[in-house]
């Protein structure tokens, strides 16, 4: 994984200098649907041109820069619906972009290392991604669509209904770090597969494993530190209606 520098972001660091320092704010950026080139811009100018909330962003930045940041004013039910935007964004670069190209490298490692222990690579990961698409799915049919019910009827000023037996306690027990297994997979790349002229691939895979553990730690902490606390301000509003 790339280790930055653990810099603390502010609103008028420029972004393009963020960047260079930690190039895997590039995830951040297209989870947010923000384009490059950045020119000289700051964060809280891009912030301002794309109607991003600074201080969603900075706490989003400085997770990825490996910084704990206490926003200046709390976020609010209005930022839900950009987060939950943000996350199923990052769950379409999970399924669309990196899932496809670490089985591409697998299958071309698999073609040069003909060890046994090489069958478990692709049976591995192929059954460790089933369950990160379960939960991904388990998010946007049920979490993401009972967040925004539940800004619809805040901003509608509804009671709440008690018919509905779905809370965000359910979650919580559903939601697991799901980046976790990642580590025996690469303990298996780094620790025990026998070589066979497989170096370049090799490594190769594991940048890519360590991309795609680097984001879903963060996606797990968007979820566990941000989005779960605010819908558990909402479901207590809407309890206090009844």
């Amino acid at each position: 994984m790339y280790q930055s520098t653990n810099i603390h972001l502010t609103s008028d660091i420029k972004l393009s200098d963020v960047i260079i320092n930690n190039p895997y704010l590039l995830l951040l950026l297209e989870h947010f649907g923000i384009e490059v080139p950045l020119q000289d811009r700051t964060l809280k100018q891009v912030c301002l041109q794309y109607g991003i909330n600074i201080e969603l962003f900075l706490t989003f930045a400085n997770l990825y820069n490996g910084v704990n940041y206490t926003p200046l004013s709390p976020l609010t039910i209005q930022d839900t619906p950009t987060i939950i935007n943000y996350l199923k964004n990052s769950h379409r670069y999970y399924a669309d972009e990196i899932y496809p190209n670490i089985l591409g490298v697998i299958h071309q490692m698999a073609k040069v290392n003909d060890f046994k222990e090489m069958a478990l690579v692709p049976r591995f990961f192929v059954d460790y991604f089933n369950d990160v698409t379960e939960h991904l799915e388990y998010e946007n049919k049920t979490v993401y669509p009972y967040i925004l019910h539940l800004i619809e009827r805040i901003e509608n000023k509804e009671k709440d209904d008690p018919s509905i037996a779905y809370s965000v306690v359910e979650y919580q027990e559903h939601h697991n770090d799901i980046e976790e297994k990642l580590n025996d997979l690469k303990s298996l790349l780094i620790k025990y597969l026998p070589p066979k002229n497989d170096q370049t691939i090799r490594r190769k895979l594991l940048f890519l494993l360590s991309e795609l553990e680097y984001d879903l730690n963060i996606h797990s902490k968007i979820e566990e530190l941000i989005l779960i606390p605010l819908v558990v301000a909402m479901e207590l509003h809407l309890k206090k209606l009844r």
